[in-house]
């Protein structure tokens, strides 16, 4: 029996779409794994969980701080910054991620859209809000590329193991 592949995990950066001028840059970790082949993971910082707003801030009243929005891009750091090691956890389909680089797709509390240029929305409904990230599509797929390597478009079921699952539902 051969070895499962390794997990991939690729960490990039998002804004978090906070209104039409104010916006915050964050750093998103994205995960895939062969014994979970259906699902992608995304995580991001714990303080920008939809509780209290983490963005007001008293001293920057317009929001400005966050660069040029015609460009949300163009202050991004070579490498990304450090974050806290726990984080908010999204967990839903490697299909849905996909099928939403080129065409608006999801039902329910994720939804995953082109937007202008090379951008691509991750939209996250939760009962407390909605947050919007804007990713670049290259980023996104990259990360495919990398889960596609692991477990090839198609062949997720023949990774799945059935009896694991049921028994982690019914636990």
């Amino acid at each position: 029996m051969s070895a499962a592949p390794a997990p991939v995990e690729h960490t990039t950066h998002a804004r978090l779409i906070v209104s039409t001028h104010r916006s915050a840059l964050l750093r998103v970790t994205l995960h895939y794994r062969a014994d979970d082949p259906l699902a992608v993971r995304m995580v991001f910082p714990a303080e920008y969980a939809l509780e209290p707003d983490p963005l007001d801030d008293p001293a920057d009243p317009y929001g400005d701080q966050y660069g040029d929005p015609a460009d949300p891009y163009a202050d991004l750091p070579a490498e990304p910054s450090p974050g806290p090691a726990d984080g908010v956890e999204w967990v839903f389909a490697r299909q849905l991620l996909a099928a939403g680089l080129d065409l608006p797709s999801g039902e329910g509390d994720v939804h995953v859209r082109p937007a202008l240029g090379t951008r691509t929305v991750v939209e996250l409904r939760s009962p407390e809000g909605v947050a919007l990230l804007q990713f670049d599509r290259a980023d996104l797929r990259r990360f495919l590329w990398h889960s596609y390597l692991a477990v090839p478009e198609g062949r997720e079921l023949s990774h799945l193991d059935c009896d694991r699952a049921l028994a982690e539902l019914l636990a």
